[in-house]
Formats: structure tokens, sequence, C-alpha cells
């Protein structure tokens, strides 16, 4: 059976490339490509290719983004970078497989049969985007507090501005967004995406609920000094005595 193959890059040329270099293995076969990666996520999503070479550095959503947005069951990731020497240490110790720029046949035909290789095992990896979440945190140390989360469902991938964030609700390996009345669910726990958020705006309030202190209507006090937490939208939401911090209340009381 043919090892499927997905090329996402927004360089034609580029694809062009990989995908000559490809008719020289008759084991793999390309299904299909990508320009952008918006673009990606549908075609993945939509065809479920056993390998995909994911181009780093592509505008709007690069090639991070998009492994980072990918649910279950996960493709076998081959990034293609042009990256410096650091970003490719963190490749490395993330045990993440890369293509680097600019690469020739026999370079490429080594990173197909580490594929060949790892098929065989049967290699497994359930941790793809834990760890790609791991080598972004290495790869831009010091990022700013996220203004934007993009979400992937039915097909296709947006983005959802914070600013329109209510309040987050954990739900194991997800988390859900609740906005202007909807709700956007996202790979990720509520430990990972506090760490993203500005401290100004959002609080953790319990084990399983991020609220924007904005969107908070009215806060009741509660049993054992705990509070309870009545949205703009009506959620209620409780406020454990674990998750309260000095300065809070307080500081939404006043």
């Amino acid at each position: 059976m043919s090892i499927r193959v997905l090329l996402v890059d927004d360089e034609r040329p580029a694809r062009r490339k990989m995908r000559r270099f490809l008719g020289s293995a008759p084991d793999f076969e390309v299904i299909g490509e990508a320009g952008d990666g918006a673009e990606a996520i549908e075609a993945i999503t939509r065809t479920q290719p056993d390998v995909v070479f994911l181009d780093v550095q592509m505008p709007k959503l690069d090639g991070l983004q998009v492994a980072a947005a990918l649910s279950p069951p996960l493709p076998e990731i081959i990034f293609v970078t042009a990256h410096d020497r650091f970003a490719l240490k963190a490749f490395e110790v993330h045990a993440l497989d890369y293509l680097l720029k600019p690469y020739d046949e026999e370079r490429f035909r080594k990173v197909l049969d580490r594929v060949r290789k790892r098929r065989r095992e049967a290699a497994g990896d359930r941790e793809l985007v834990e760890r790609i979440q791991r080598l972004i945190a290495d790869l831009q140390p010091g990022t700013r507090h996220a203004d934007r989360v993009l979400v992937n469902g039915n097909g296709r991938a947006y983005f959802v501005s914070m600013s329109a964030v209510d309040w987050i609700e954990g739900a194991r390996n997800y988390a859900v967004l609740h906005a202007g009345g909807k709700a956007h669910t996202i790979r990720g726990t509520l430990d990972g995406l506090v760490k993203r958020l500005d401290p100004a705006q959002f609080i953790r309030v319990n084990r399983s609920a991020i609220v924007r202190l904005d969107s908070i209507g009215e806060l009741q006090p509660w049993f054992h000094g705990e509070y309870r937490i009545v949205m703009k939208d009506g959620a209620t939401i409780n406020w454990s005595r674990r998750y309260i911090t000095a300065g809070f209340p307080e500081r939404i009381l006043r």
C-alpha cells in the first residue's frame, strides 16, 4: 500500500520540487497540495494523508500554527524550514522531523527513508500537538499575550479574537471559548492557555474555567470564602477559594 502524501508550501516551485523528488519513490503517492495554512488544515482534515510536508514560513498562518490546530488522527509531519541553527536544535530536542532548505534530492531521500523506518516500526505519536506547542514556546520566548486563537472545525480554520471571549471552559484536553453567545472548541488545556492570556484581562477562577474580567456581570459572596460569578451572558461560575489571589476579588468589587 502506498504512503499518501500532502505537500504544503506557499511557493509553487517548492511544491513542484518536492513532487519531482517523490516521483522517484514509487511507494509514495502525492494526493494533493496546499498553498497556505487554512487550505492545509482543510486538505488534511478532508484527505487524511499519511505524511504531510509542511512549510514553516508561510504568511498569515504558518506551519507550526497549522500543526498545532490539527485534531487526531494526526498525519506524520515533516517540517520544511529555513530556520537558523538554534531553531533546528529545538526541532531535534522535541523529536520533530524536518527538512532544511535549501535541500537536494539526496537529503530528501534520507527523509523518506526515515518515514519508511518509522512506519515499519509503527511508531505512533499521540503527543504530537503537545510537542509542537512546546516547540513554539521554545522558538518564540517572551511571546506577547495572545490576541486571537485559531479554531479548527467543520473542515475549516478561523480566528476568534480574545477581545470577544467572555469565558473559557475546560473539557479534558480541549477548551471551549464562549464568545458572544457562541461556543468554539480548541485543542489544549487551561493550564497551557492561561499562560498565553493577558492577566490584566483574564483570570483563572476554578479548575475548569477562565473568565474575562470585563465580562463579569455580578459577583456574589458564597460559602466558605468563595464567590459565585454571574457573567454578562448569564452563565454562573464558581470562584473557588484555591484560585483567589491577592487583589482579587476586591478589584472587581470596587
